[in-house]
């Protein structure tokens, strides 16, 4: 159960939460409004190149929101962790996360050697998955025997 004194000792970072959040959610707003109005505006003809161009647009549009989305998630993720009192601990060592990067990424929930450990094993992990992936294709050329 958070004290008060917890919440207090993060009242700047949850203002800073709090405005990330603020301006995630007008970058998001804008993003829908100006797809909107792309779309809407946009013309279906055009040359090839035009609507490849658009399409690109679109996607890259789409893609952003999807990580304005996310970072949205992460925000009130932290923000619940002020209040339940778990706010500045790391995830996987439970030791505290310093001040500094809380300060640089406020949604921080791993300490710099838990994330940095934890990223190298998604890169071993996704390279594993593409190995395997790139042994399963045939290569041209080659008949198989039935």
């Amino acid at each position: 159960m958070a004290t008060k004194p917890a919440k207090k000792k993060w009242q700047e970072i949850r203002e800073i939460l709090q405005q990330m959040k603020e301006d995630t959610l007008r970058e998001i707003s804008k993003t829908v409004k100006n797809g909107a109005e792309t779309t809407a505006v946009g013309e279906p003809s055009g040359d090839i190149y035009d609507q490849a161009s658009s399409e690109r647009d679109r996607e890259l549009g789409l893609l952003l929101g999807d990580r304005e989305r996310e970072k949205l998630h992460n925000i009130d993720e932290a923000l619940l962790r002020i209040d339940e009192g778990e706010y500045g601990l790391c995830e996987e060592c439970e030791e505290e996360i310093p001040l500094g990067r809380l300060k640089a990424m406020p949604f921080a929930r791993y300490c710099v050697k838990c994330k940095s450990d934890l990223e190298k094993l998604q890169a071993q992990t996704k390279r594993f998955e593409e190995d395997r992936t790139y042994r399963e294709i045939p290569l041209g050329g080659e008949e198989e025997d039935a």
